[in-house]
């Protein structure tokens, strides 16, 4: 029994949440954005081959108008025929259009900056000037023959009311989605759900929500805009991107799976061997803490913990590791106890009297201090020690 299902508060919020949740993956797009990073035509592929054979529904495959290799990429993995929707992203210009209009990507994401201060220092434009855009390039588009979502950037810090026009405009139009950016992650949960139950009542249409990890709230104020009425989510794999990132396409995934028993439909049992490719073409380390995916989530060394490992994996370890393809590691170092002691020997068929090995810990315990862990070859050295005295 798990504490959200006899936790009525919990409950209670598990009752509102959306039961299908569209995940959209803007790695090859918005993660490629984080400085440093650049993906060559064939990489994109593969991610692109990778998250479609892992289920992901909805890939966003670039910004085409960037450049010729771009937009190569972005018609390559359109072509690709793939079981997962292929997205590009578009300004509100008719070039950018054009260009995602060749790119045979089977959904155009527009957008445009919304709050004042991007109207006044980026856009120089005016409200008016705004909607215009929108609803000309909403109709061009949809005219053209492609699928429209419309989202907002910098929608957290724009006016409510402002907002709500644009989005009217947009769907009236005929966008078949529209989305929140959070784009500075400068959202709180509560901040997030407000907003997406306000945008919530302008339409039943598709509502989605982008979320940035400025604050380390991205995770949560996804979750957050689910509860609240979003259904469709931008991810990235170990939540590359911008600044401090997205939302971890992992992180989200088996939360809703494992946490909220809402399946994405997403097979989390290839989420570490997705995770590790990305972390490979993007040049950028997993962090060993990272969560779900890190080398030391499913890692124990404490005396106390590594005994009850021993005889229930549930007492420190909430999902299995093999369910997000990770894996179980036993450390030995200066918290390791005797249980785990004895169960090494066991390896081995090796049976010692209680005070050797307490002698044999002693030793562990002291290389552990110098060294951060023991390795293998350095217990049964010490092993060995005591099995000749």
């Amino acid at each position: 029994m798990t504490y959200n299902s006899y936790n009525p508060k919990y409950k209670a919020v598990f009752s509102k949440a959306n039961n299908h949740i569209v995940i959209y993956d803007t790695t090859l797009r918005d993660g490629e954005q984080m400085p440093g990073v650049s993906f060559t035509v064939e990489q994109k592929m593969r991610v692109a081959e990778k998250l479609d054979e892992i289920g992901v529904p909805q890939i966003e495959a670039g910004f085409p108008i960037v450049s010729k290799t771009e937009k190569k990429a972005v018609k390559a993995i359109s072509n690709m025929s793939l079981n997962a929707e292929i997205l590009a992203l578009s300004r509100l210009e008719k070039g950018d259009i054009d260009t995602v209009i060749d790119c045979d990507a089977d959904i155009i994401l527009l957008f445009i900056a919304s709050s004042d201060i991007h109207l006044k220092y980026k856009l120089k434009m005016k409200h008016g000037e705004i909607k215009e855009k929108v609803s000309e390039c909403v109709q061009y588009a949809r005219d053209h023959g492609l699928r429209v979502s419309f989202s907002t950037e910098d929608t957290t810090r724009t006016d409510l009311s402002f907002l709500k026009e644009l989005y009217t405009i947009a769907l009236d139009t005929g966008a078949e989605r529209i989305g929140i950016t959070d784009t500075l992650g400068c959202a709180t949960p509560e901040g997030i759900g407000k907003l997406t139950k306000e945008i919530r009542k302008l339409t039943k249409k598709t509502l989605s929500i982008h979320c940035h990890n400025d604050f380390g709230l991205a995770l949560a104020n996804a979750l957050s805009a689910i509860f609240s009425g979003a259904n469709a989510v931008a991810t990235t794999v170990n939540g590359i991107g911008e600044r401090a990132g997205n939302v971890p396409l992992e992180e989200l995934v088996t939360s809703l799976k494992f946490l909220y028993s809402i399946d994405t439909g997403i097979n989390t049992k290839k989420l570490t061997e997705i995770s590790t490719l990305v972390s490979k073409i993007s040049r950028v380390n997993i962090h060993r803490n990272k969560p779900i995916v890190g080398s030391n989530v499913f890692s124990h060394e404490s005396g106390i913990h590594v005994a009850a490992i021993l005889n229930n994996p549930s007492t420190y370890e909430y999902i299995s590791p093999e369910s997000v393809g990770n894996k179980r590691r036993l450390f030995m170092g200066k918290h390791t106890g005797s249980t785990y002691i004895y169960n090494k020997l066991k390896e081995k068929k090796l049976t010692l009297d209680e005070k050797t090995v307490a002698k044999v810990l002693a030793d562990v315990k002291r290389v552990g201090e110098e060294d951060g862990t023991v390795n293998d070859a350095e217990f049964w050295d010490i092993v060995e020690k005591y099995l000749n005295s």
